[in-house]
């Protein structure tokens, strides 16, 4: 990463009523650096990244989006900012084309119609230009909704949960395009539950109930996480619970033939799994996966 920041925030709050939604935010994305937010439903993950992009003014804190202040210079923002939400919000009976000179025209872009053939030519829409948006699979209606948001060559993606209901290629293709943007310099903030798309960001924060719980690489969380990781390869469907009562285990999960076995104190594990008369195991790599159900767990009885 280069140093440059496109949003530096500090201690960003938000209140709805007498609910505190966002507890003190701050957050440093560099430029061309895509960041990852994780953390569960409620979490406060869209409220933060509506204060971000000027739509919600924060109740607390203060900062900068591409060097224009998250309080006083909203309308700056939301022209160099492309926002993509959770759901699908072009219209259906319309086709490809008609919907991006839609955009186009609330943003009174010159050359409208250069515009909208250079965004459908780089997302690989053009062969389906006349196409109504309604038709669309979830892979292709996310791509026109990516369009939309690049239309105006914004500096920063703001992405809530844009991959929600869509397919794994489609998912696949539409992180390659995200990549794509980062190396020519575009930042990305993008919210996911998926965690092969998390392994996928240079930095990732995970938020629950308004906190920010941990933040990093994706290798820095499984480090600190101070996890070890077992695999172990057996057909027995009760051996599960067995594995759950080991000294050291705070998680087993149950995949095809193989149970993934994880905990802090990996001697002690490892010593516990050998006591299993005939069982066979093998040390693993810690996931990201075990690092935020670890994190949930440490939150579970948080108030909702």
């Amino acid at each position: 990463m280069n140093g440059e920041y496109a949003i530096d925030v500090h201690g960003l709050s938000k209140s709805f009523g007498h609910k505190r939604v966002v507890n003190g935010l701050s957050l440093r994305v560099e430029k061309g650096e895509i960041y990852g937010f994780l953390g569960p439903n409620g979490s406060g993950k869209t409220t933060s990244i509506r204060m971000l992009c000027g739509l919600l003014t924060p109740d607390e804190g203060s900062g900068t989006c591409l060097g224009f202040d998250v309080r006083s210079q909203s309308a700056e923002i939301k022209k160099q900012v492309g926002y993509m939400t959770q759901r699908f919000s072009f219209y259906e009976d319309l086709s490809i084309r008609e919907n991006l000179d839609f955009v186009a025209r609330l943003y009174a872009m010159p050359n409208r119609k250069q515009t909208v053939q250079a965004g459908m030519e780089d997302l690989g829409l053009a062969d389906r230009a006349d196409q109504l948006a309604g038709t669309l699979s979830g892979g292709w209606k996310q791509r026109l909704a990516l369009a939309a948001c690049m239309l105006h060559r914004p500096r920063l993606l703001l992405l809530d949960e844009p991959t929600a209901g869509v397919d794994p290629k489609a998912r696949r293709d539409f992180w390659d395009e995200i990549h794509r943007l980062a190396g020519q310099g575009i930042s990305v903030l993008v919210s996911t539950h998926y965690m092969d798309e998390a392994a996928r960001c240079h930095r990732l924060a995970y938020i629950a109930y308004g906190n920010l719980l941990a933040s990093g690489s994706p290798e820095a969380l499984i480090a600190q996480s101070g996890l070890a990781s077992f695999d172990v390869k057996d057909d027995d469907p009760a051996l599960a619970e067995r594995l759950r009562k080991l000294p050291g285990v705070q998680q087993v999960v149950a995949m095809g033939n193989l149970y993934s076995v994880s905990g802090r104190d990996g001697a002690l594990i490892e010593q516990g799994l050998a006591s299993l008369p005939g069982l066979r195991f093998e040390r693993a790599e810690t996931g990201l996966e075990q690092v935020f159900i670890q994190l949930m767990e440490n939150v579970q009885d948080a108030p909702p």
